[in-house]
């Protein structure tokens, strides 16, 4: 049988990369990360995507992606924090892996991005606002989706990922041939 995988779902700031990279790490599992296989396959950074495109172009070439990457089997994929919004990424994620969001506030995350610049929807007058507002839209998203919740405020990556693997322990998860 096919080796489950892993998922994380969150806002931006709420540490997917960081603490999928250490996860797979701890599990022997591959790493991906949506944006960054994005990047990699248009040769383009994603600020140029959505500048050229919009963000609709981003999104169609984001389920591309997310179609593919979900259907390898025992990988753990950091998804974008917009990939819930549509209904069939969610669908994808919850019937192909365990989901974990990572829940983050918006004080964190503001603290987290504050010097980034390769966040197009952050590129605001007011970034606080602009992440209240997607987190009204998205928590809804990431909620429905996860099969776990994990809080992801502001400590040691290394706490966050030990916090994971106990709730997916918690869950029965195993990454070896069910």
């Amino acid at each position: 049988m096919a080796r489950r995988s892993i998922f994380l779902v969150g806002p931006m700031g709420a540490g997917k990369t960081t603490v999928g990279r250490r996860l797979a790490q701890n599990l022997g599992l591959e790493f991906f990360d949506s944006d960054e296989e994005i990047e990699r396959r248009t040769g383009t950074t994603i600020p140029i995507i959505f500048e050229i495109e919009g963000e609709a172009g981003f999104r169609k070439r984001e389920h591309q992606v997310l179609s593919e990457l979900t259907a390898l089997s025992g990988v753990v994929l950091a998804t974008g924090g917009g990939a819930v919004l549509l209904p069939e990424n969610r669908e994808l994620l919850r019937s192909r892996g365990t989901v974990v969001y990572l829940r983050t506030s918006v004080a964190e995350q503001l603290r987290r991005t504050r010097s980034s610049t390769h966040r197009p929807l952050l590129q605001a007058d007011d970034p606080e606002q602009r992440l209240r507002d997607l987190a009204e839209m998205r928590e809804p998203l990431y909620e429905a989706v996860a099969d776990i919740v994990v809080e992801s405020p502001g400590r040691k990556v290394g706490a966050t990922v030990k916090d994971v693997l106990d709730r997916l322990a918690d869950a029965h998860f195993t990454t070896g041939p069910g």
